[in-house]
């Protein structure tokens, strides 16, 4: 019971075990995942540590392996999942695993550097290819073009032969008869050339002749080169010096310039032996691929498992690092903190990893005494984790303090559910909550934020789909529409004549007619059997009555539950002993609490069991502001004799619990610390040993009136705050009504005005309109009622659980135990 409501009872532990069994014990404790080792060194950098070089060389191996799992996502490779435990390697083994990662690497990086320049060699035979074949019209254009005169010309004459022409001439001359012409090939990326031929234009004033045409994309280019699109252009020029001028143009934009033979058969020749060269560079391309797949394959049958030795290696030296070495390097000390009860285990792990490594010496065990705080270790299972993250959110707690996840396990989906109380929409989230459940292996491959919280809180929104169906069961409420399976408790028939008032003409004249409950055989006298009268569902003043009944509902369930956090205190009082606190702050708490918001349900009770007219019933609302103010008026209508005096009595008692809790705890602090200032001042004067205490006592008499004056605020502070805070926080609990009420309206509203109006639909193309505004209002219904209004719902529950619950009693100051596990660390790093 203890450990349920309660963090694990924990001891520091000193441990004295030989170096060369170090690795296999701390593996051991690593596998059981019990223990959380104390920093020895806390003033160390990392460079002063031990076994830094280790942890080095594992940060590279995991730089290795990264490297590896990246090259295998690319090649497309499935990397093999683990089968079994893997043992942790011993520190010999480091060094061939070590060795074993470098020849993979380099072996990879020369692979991939030699496909690169492979693959380059391609793409250059290929534009080569591309110029060769596009170039043979350039050739036959341009000799036609030069050879015979032309007129002068200051524009640029542009003709379109199965490809763009751009042809400039000089305005000052004209040519005439063949041309001795020179020329520059070569290919350039296509957003490029525009810029290309200005510069050309403007360097030259159009003494060349260029021509360019784009290579057509194949599926081979595309998957060699990519998307880059480029331009294969000749440029014929007249003179070896405006030819060099060219090269240096297009160097300057990184255009690639091939040779190209001047004559036909040199060209086809050429291209003959382009095209063996491809084939060749080809398949060796192919059989590189196949070797490289290969390579990485066989990598990942094992990257795995390399992984996770490596993350435990790591973990391993991590932890040495955290522990003293003797003077004669053979035994290391460390201090653990770990669960009382689990002392055994960790010594049977300890005694077997001794065992392993063949070390003679049975490794010591010796729990020390500290004043230090333990660490805080609830012990969970994958149903509570959910519950005790969503404590552990609003603050870690502190040390043996009472726990709330397992109340909040049955609290949390409550208010949940009371906020979207609808059993349609609950069992909607029930069964979305078992489907996760079944899934969740599969879906956490997924590795997506949104899954993994869907995933880690999947039994939180199962418990809260059935509150859900629990609360809208009571509200008689299912998709806006309500059961009767019982039967009514509420008759029509006899209201009508001759045992009622009503006759067929009053049917006609009144549009609202109301039920009266004094008419022999209207009511039955029992309630329904269980929820809400179906017959509310088509009052006219039904949300009139359901505001009434979910805000006093509200009340009497924020109450309960903060007088239940109140309560939860006085068990953490019990347990450190905090006797005085009892009686100066709880039972003050409770007595403000239960003479004030505790007498407020009891007159919701109240008022709910006794009969009343109606026309004068008094409001419960103005009956409470009424007593808070005195204001007892003759024409005040009460519920109860003597209702007066005990009002007087409850407020007279709650306003005498403040001066108690502000006043009585500073007093008696300040009285017992006079009492010690009057023992040490009353010592024999003579005495040497009381001089030097009166001396002491001197230097921190103004540090003592300092903290006296810290304890009265502190205590002025939390009186003001729990006496507002009772008042706030109960108003704070109204959101459930005020949620409630919100997701009902708005279920009606889905209902009305579309899947209704589907059903009202006569005509022929009424049962595809059914269909289509069916599927509108399912969608309707999953995201605005039980996406946006669970979240607003789930929420809202979490603020009520932090804010108006856990400040009664949950001081959450703790630091969480953090122990070596690597079931943790590979789940984690995953």
């Amino acid at each position: 019971m203890s450990s349920l409501f309660r963090s694990e009872e924990m001891c520091l532990v000193q441990l004295f075990f030989q170096t060369e069994s170090a690795h296999n014990c701390i593996s051991e404790l690593g596998h059981l995942g019990l223990v959380q080792f104390k920093d020895l060194n806390p003033s160390a950098t990392a460079f002063q540590r031990r076994f830094v070089k280790e942890v080095k060389k594992c940060e590279e191996m995991e730089r290795i392996l990264r490297y590896l799992e990246k090259e295998m996502v690319k090649s497309n490779i499935v990397i093999a999942a683990t089968k079994e435990k893997e043992m942790v390697p011993c520190a010999r083994d480091v060094l061939e695993l070590e060795s074993t990662f470098e020849k993979l690497e380099q072996e990879l990086r020369e692979i991939n550097r030699n496909h690169a320049t492979l693959r380059q060699n391609l793409i250059e035979l290929m534009d080569i290819d591309s110029l060769l074949r596009m170039t043979e019209d350039f050739f036959e254009e341009a000799e036609s073009l030069l050879t015979y005169s032309e007129p002068p010309s200051e524009d640029s004459v542009s003709m379109t032969v199965s490809s763009h022409i751009t042809s400039r001439r000089n305005s000052n001359s004209s040519t005439s008869g063949a041309l001795h012409l020179s020329f520059v090939a070569g290919v350039i990326k296509q957003e490029r050339f525009p810029a290309f031929e200005k510069v050309l234009w403007r360097l030259f004033h159009g003494n060349f002749v260029l021509r360019h045409a784009e290579i057509q994309a194949t599926e081979e280019l595309q998957a060699v080169r990519g998307a880059v699109k480029k331009d294969v252009f000749i440029i014929f020029v007249q003179g070896d010096h405006v030819r060099e001028k060219i090269r240096k143009v297009c160097e300057g934009f990184r255009a690639s310039l091939y040779s190209c033979p001047k004559t036909l058969y040199e060209r086809k020749q050429m291209s003959n032996s382009v095209m063996t060269q491809m084939e060749d560079l080809r398949m060796i391309l192919r059989r590189t691929e196949e070797y490289r797949a290969g390579v990485l394959t066989r990598a990942a049958e094992h990257v795995q498992e390399w992984g996770s030795k490596v993350k435990k290696m790591k973990a391993i030296y991590y932890t040495l690092n955290l522990c003293n070495i003797d003077i004669t390097q053979k035994l290391i000390v460390a201090e653990i903190w770990c669960p009382v009860s689990d002392l055994a285990v960790v010594q049977n792990a300890l005694i077997k990893g001794s065992e392993q490594s063949g070390s003679s010496v049975t490794p010591v065990l010796n729990r020390i005494q500290t004043q230090q705080t333990p660490p805080t270790f609830n012990r969970t299972n994958t149903f509570t984790e959910g519950f005790q993250a969503i404590i552990d959110a609003y603050g870690v707690g502190t040390y043996q303090e009472i726990n709330p996840a397992p109340c909040t396990i049955v609290t949390f989906p409550f208010l949940f559910a009371v906020m979207f109380g609808d059993c349609g929409h609950g069992l909607v989230m029930t069964l979305f909550a078992v489907w996760v459940i079944s899934q969740a292996e599969s879906l956490r491959k997924w590795k997506n934020e949104v899954t993994d919280v869907v995933i880690g809180g999947r039994y939180i929104i199962l418990l809260m789909g059935m509150f859900s169906i629990y609360t809208g069961l009571i509200y008689n409420d299912c998709f806006s529409k309500s059961f009767n399976i019982f039967g009514s408790s509420w008759c029509v028939r006899p209201m009508f004549h001759p045992h009622g008032p009503w006759q067929n003409e009053t049917l006609h004249e009144y549009h609202h007619l109301q039920l009266n409950p004094s008419v022999p055989g209207v009511y039955s006298g029992d309630p329904y059997v269980f929820g809400i009268d179906p017959v509310w569902n088509i009052a006219s003043n039904k949300l009139s009555f359901l505001n009434s009944f979910k805000m006093k509902m509200s009340v009497i369930l924020g109450v309960s539950h903060m007088l239940f956090g109140v309560t939860l205190s006085l068990v953490n009082f019990v347990h450190f002993r905090k006797f005085q606190d009892i009686f100066l702050q709880f039972v003050p708490q409770l007595i403000f609490m239960l003479s004030l918001f505790g007498y407020l349900i009891f007159l919701i009770l109240y008022k709910w069991c006794i009969t009343l007219r109606s026309e004068t019933a008094p409001s419960i609302l103005l009956l409470f502001i009424n007593m808070m103010l005195f204001d007892y008026q003759s024409e005040h209508v009460l519920l109860y004799g003597g209702q007066k005096g005990l009002q007087i009595f409850l407020v007279l008692t709650a306003v005498l619990m403040v001066p108690v809790l502000l006043l009585v705890k500073p007093f008696l602090i300040y009285r017992t610390r006079m009492k010690t200032r009057h023992q040490v001042f009353g010592n024999n004067p003579n005495d040497q040993h009381g001089t030097d205490t009166r001396s002491s006592f001197s230097h921190h008499q103004k540090d003592e009136m300092v903290s006296m004056g810290d304890i009265s605020v502190y205590q002025a502070i939390h009186t003001v705050e729990f006496c507002l805070g009772c008042i706030s926080n109960t108003a704070s609990y109204l959101r459930l009504w005020a949620l409630s009420l919100a997701h009902a309206e708005l279920s009606e509203v889905l209902w009305r005005m579309v899947l209704q109006v589907g059903l009202k639909i006569s005509s022929g193309m009424g049962s595809l309109m059914l269909v289509v505004l069916f599927a509108a209002f399912a969608v309707l219904t999953v995201t605005i009622l039980l996406v946006m209004e669970g979240l607003s719902a789930f929420l809202h529950a979490l603020r009520l659980h932090w804010v108006e619950f856990q400040n009664k009693f949950y001081e959450g100051s703790g630091y969480k135990f953090t122990p070596l596990s690597f079931d943790s660390l590979l789940k984690t790093q995953q």
